[in-house]
């Protein structure tokens, strides 16, 4: 991990009534393993981009997965048929405004790109 990483956070849109999650539901949602909040509200993960910091520094504290075995895991899951990867953006922004328009969303971003159209469900250190 890059000594200038910065924090992380897990968002929701300000829409979404879920108030916070564990570190355990999050890898759930991001794993394909559970395709929905706590509440029964639809959760769609969506990932920074393949090879980004912010990417491959998410995946080694949420799910203790370094980028070759999430890539590996993914793979495995495609091919037997049981998942897909989530959807990727190019930045903690888009991902931001993406999140902001759709309570079913989730993603992760750089804790400075936080607004009021997002709130924080998870922080990551």
């Amino acid at each position: 991990m890059p000594a200038a990483a910065a924090d992380l956070v897990v968002i929701v849109s300000s829409k979404n009534p879920v108030a916070a999650l564990r570190t355990e539901q999050v890898a759930d949602i991001f794993l394909g393993q559970v395709g929905h909040f706590p509440d029964g509200g639809n959760a769609i993960a969506l990932d920074q981009a393949v090879g980004s910091a912010q990417r491959d520094e998410f995946y080694v504290k949420v799910t203790a997965k370094s980028p070759a075995l999430v890539k590996a895991y993914w793979s495995k899951m495609i091919f037997t048929g049981r998942g897909q990867p989530p959807r990727e953006a190019p930045s903690s922004t888009a991902i931001r405004k993406l999140v902001a328009d759709n309570p079913a969303l989730i993603g992760y971003i750089d804790r400075s790109a936080l607004d009021s159209s997002v709130k924080p469900v998870l922080m990551l250190h």
